[in-house]
């Protein structure tokens, strides 16, 4: 090996020590929403910058739980924590990426946006109240639509989970009769004619398997399972069937500028809104003990919002407005 050669070996070497140690792992668990943008984010911020990041999708609960347990650098939720939450714990909450919360059915013969639905139908059939899809409050929003006397079996979240927690609280707004027998939450008190499963990939399988099931699940995972939709009536009156654009519509009026950066995406008056448009949040640490870990989990973030945008797009999300990017930005300086 000449100098010039033994030099450059040397230099590239000490530049591959220096990269390691700049290099931090950082860990992450919570909603099962983001997983795919998560884990498609953290491959490509490790060819970029060497530093690993490690997310589990265990449930909004589960994410909450550990990271006001210190067990996580952040914590992944659907379900917003509120501002006395977030002042309690010492956390910083953001928005990361925003998408919406489908209604998806296996009903043989009836293709994907022919089943219309209103909100009320929709709550008194998640209610058990509607066990038929012959029933007529359904007949009634279908002239035309050959529906049989199959069985309605919900499916639902069996963990608490944020997608439970958007889509409940829409369905309460629906429906008093709702609220009263089934509730809004993370977990709630769903019908005897339900079966549950595991994440949004758990209720996804469910509804695929059993012919008459109709569930709930997270627009990016039903885009990649191929699921049939239903088109759901708006706030304007207008049946719409789930989208990136329905759900960019929906999040374009909402104002950010709140204490955790949590608006209320439901039910918006644009006429070609989705009516459950949620987005998912990452916690972090306002003050950690580990001063490399908190400038790891900001590094990430930036660099996620600033050149993550397209990925998470074509995995089906729907990415933050440039000036919502730039407030969480701002809001990301409040972690020490």
């Amino acid at each position: 090996m000449n100098r010039t050669m033994l030099k450059m070996a040397t230099l590239a070497a000490a530049l591959s020590l220096s990269l390691s140690a700049l290099a931090t792992n950082i860990t992450g668990a919570g909603a099962t929403f983001p997983y795919a943008v998560y884990t498609k984010w953290a491959e490509a911020y490790k060819g970029a910058t060497n530093s690993q990041v490690n997310y589990q999708g265990i449930g909004s609960s589960g994410g909450i739980k550990q990271i006001k347990a210190k067990t996580v650098d952040f914590g992944g939720t659907d379900a917003p924590l509120s501002e006395a939450e977030l002042d309690a714990a010492n956390l910083v909450q953001v928005p990361t990426v925003m998408g919406g919360v489908t209604i998806v059915f296996n009903l043989p013969g009836v293709a994907s946006g022919k089943l219309k639905l209103d909100g009320t139908t929709a709550a008194g059939i998640f209610r058990g109240a509607i066990t038929k899809w012959n029933d007529p409050a359904i007949a009634a929003l279908n002239p035309g639509l050959k529906l049989p006397a199959t069985a309605i079996t919900v499916a639902h979240r069996s963990d608490g989970s944020g997608t439970t927690h958007v889509f409940t609280h829409y369905l309460a707004k629906q429906s008093m009769a709702f609220q009263r027998d089934v509730g809004a939450d993370k977990t709630v008190n769903w019908p005897v004619n339900g079966v549950g499963g595991k994440g949004n990939p758990g209720v996804a399988a469910n509804v695929q398997k059993i012919a008459g099931a109709i569930g709930y699940v997270d627009i990016a995972d039903a885009m990649k399972n191929g699921m049939n939709f239903v088109a759901l009536r708006n706030r304007a009156g207008n049946y719409i069937v789930p989208s990136q654009d329905a759900v960019a519509d929906a999040a374009g009026g909402a104002n950010f500028k709140v204490k955790g950066m949590a608006p209320d995406l439901l039910d918006q008056t644009h006429k070609n809104a989705w009516p459950i448009t949620s987005a998912t949040y990452l916690l972090a640490y306002e003050k950690g003990s580990d001063a490399a870990k908190q400038k790891g989990v900001v590094d990430f973030v930036t660099w996620s919002l600033n050149n993550g945008q397209k990925m998470a797009e074509d995995l089906g999300f729907v990415a933050l407005p440039a000036n919502v990017v730039k407030m969480v930005e701002a809001e990301m300086k409040n972690i020490k």
